[in-house]
């Protein structure tokens, strides 16, 4: 029996039975690409001696290692590994990687697998070998005065957080919408969270790599031996390599440094709504500037209703037809949930006075520009010299607000579900990166809402303003069981990349099927990116061993070689 993924009872029987019940066609065994099963059961045995038996796994017990998404599992389009290794440490890796090199098998790595709606733990190409890290899971420094942590893949945000917490540490991890992600997981694929270092990939400093040959290299000041200020400065010395690691398969992040946030004496929790649907205009116009200029530090999360509504029910509890809920009965549930169309929450941190003076200068503002608005803002605060602890501000004024990690918006999978029970849950979303502009928003989620509806589906969507841009996440939940739905969201991502694409639009991050098709937006000057990446892959990685495919980067051998295509 495998050991399991998760020592929190909650987040293991979530896992479990999240990917458990996503299957709706038995697993197959299936080949590394160019590999006979002799090769692969020889190169299994070396594994088990490296890793521990009961650390590689095959068959049944690769249900953990599928997208719990794949909206084609049953009709033969499941990625699947063709078995999982799951090292402890870095000699381990090590050795694991050298016998991958030896046979040609591809491996497929990732940290915690929690990347859902983007494939999950499943690999780009059939049959690599699932090299799951979450064993690497230490702690390595928390460093409170100067406001870092250095970690491994395996660590959660939760482990982090609830480190920070026994310790007595005054720092905040920043955490995502569900905290059983991994930190550096989910930090390499660009991922965000709520407080002042939210935006993760712009707060790493200082990263350990493995190279596919074993090699170790560190990033900036952590590649001084012994210097103090490793994980301090972004500064280095010659060329930057820190974002070769990001998005990628040139090597395999083993350390990273991440900043975190000072715990402040005072938090405020702020939100701000407006009724109507063209509204957008004036939040984006509004609260734009007030990122660019310094006023809102951080990240400004704004969620449409129909988003709030898959967070709390099912989608027949409030319209039971069939077709987009029609705009008579949103504005019925907004009265009834006392809520806009467009719902905006961020939070201000620092000193009480502070904060507040900052919090009077907004409210000026929005009277000014948007009086229609409402806006409000509950503060929480220590006594003077203090810092505040996180679990004093209640729900729903905190949570990872103030780095608290949880399953929160984990049900919002289940919105489109039948209310009498039934059915797989599951999401997949389109999100591009647009100009932070009124005009420019607002005409995308116009278009998004026709290509939606002209599904029968709801426009669902977020988006998070950051100083000159937005990522705005145009989400699909749908029964996965349903063909209907399965088809209609499969079209739905079609229509959006392709007006996405006229656009002059990428997306932030990819699933694992649609990597090949953002990667190819890289245009300029022939695909001259993808050339130079091509290069570097095929030096530090001979073999073609890490991560074929992975953000469209394909090694030599695939890039040549018709029947590894066969594969992807």
């Amino acid at each position: 029996m495998p050991t399991p993924a998760y020592l929190n009872p909650e987040y293991q029987t979530v896992h479990a039975k999240l990917f458990k019940d996503s299957i709706t066609a038995p697993l197959k065994a299936v080949l590394p690409p160019g590999i006979t099963r002799y090769a692969l059961d020889a190169a299994l045995m070396q594994y088990m001696a490296i890793v521990g038996h009961e650390q590689v796994l095959q068959g049944d017990a690769l249900e953990e290692y599928i997208d719990p998404y794949e909206l084609y599992e049953a009709e033969g389009k499941r990625k699947m590994p063709s078995a999982a290794v799951r090292p402890k440490n870095i000699e381990e890796l090590r050795r694991v990687l050298k016998i991958s090199n030896e046979y040609n098998i591809p491996v497929w790595t990732f940290s915690r697998g929690k990347n859902l709606g983007y494939g999950g733990p499943a690999p780009r190409v059939n049959g690599s070998i699932a090299l799951d890290l979450h064993r690497m899971g230490k702690i390595i420094e928390v460093n409170a005065y100067y406001a870092y942590a250095v970690v491994e893949p395996g660590v959660t945000f939760t482990e982090l957080f609830d480190y920070c917490v026994e310790n007595k540490l005054k720092v905040w991890p920043s955490v995502p919408s569900l905290g059983w992600g991994s930190v550096i997981g989910n930090t390499l694929d660009r991922g965000t969270g709520f407080t002042p270092t939210a935006t993760h990939h712009q707060h790493i400093c200082g990263v350990e790599a493995m190279l596919a040959n074993g090699e170790l290299v560190r990033t900036g000041q952590f590649a001084v031996s012994g210097s103090p200020s490793s994980h301090l400065s972004k500064f280095t010395f010659g060329p930057s390599v820190e974002g070769l690691f990001l998005q990628s398969n040139l090597g395999i992040v083993t350390k990273m440094g991440i900043w975190l946030t000072p715990a402040p004496q005072a938090f405020m929790a702020c939100s701000f709504d407006m009724p109507n649907f063209e509204d957008v205009e004036t939040i984006v116009d509004v609260f734009g500037p007030l990122r660019r200029d310094g006023l809102l530090p951080n990240t400004v999360y704004v969620s449409n209703l129909v988003e709030w509504l898959g967070m709390v029910g099912k989608r027949e509890e409030v319209w039971p037809e069939s077709g987009p809920i029609p705009e008579w009965r949103i504005k019925e549930l907004q009265k009834q949930l006392d809520m806009g169309y467009w719902n905006v929450k961020f939070g201000l941190y620092g000193a009480k006075d502070v904060i507040q003076a900052h919090f009077d200068e907004l409210k000026k503002i929005i009277a000014r520009k948007a009086p229609e608005g409402r806006l409000t803002g509950h503060i929480f605060s220590a006594l003077d010299g203090e810092t505040l602890d996180p679990a004093s501000v209640p729900d729903p004024h905190g949570g990872f607000f103030v780095g608290m990690p949880s399953l929160w918006s984990l049900p919002m999978v289940k919105f489109r579900l039948p209310k009498s029970g039934g059915g797989i849950g599951a999401h997949l979303d389109y999100s591009p990166i647009i100009p932070s502009d009124g005009a420019a928003i607002l005409a995308w989620v116009k278009l998004a809402k026709e290509i939606c509806e002209a599904e029968s589906f709801d426009l669902f969507c977020d988006f998070f303003m950051h100083e000159r841009h937005v990522v705005l996440v145009n989400m699909m939940t749908f029964d996965k069981t349903n063909v209907a739905h399965r088809q209609s969201v499969e079209a739905i991502f079609r229509n959006l990349f392709q007006e996405g694409r006229k656009r002059g639009y990428s997306k932030y991050r990819s699933h694992i099927n649609t990597m090949d098709l953002v990667a190819d937006l890289y245009d300029f000057n022939d695909h001259a990116y993808r050339r130079f990446v091509e290069t570097i892959k095929d030096a530090l990685d001979p073999n073609g061993i890490l991560s074929p495919g992975k953000q469209g980067i394909w090694p030599k051998r695939f890039r040549d070689n018709d029947s590894l295509k066969a594969h992807l």
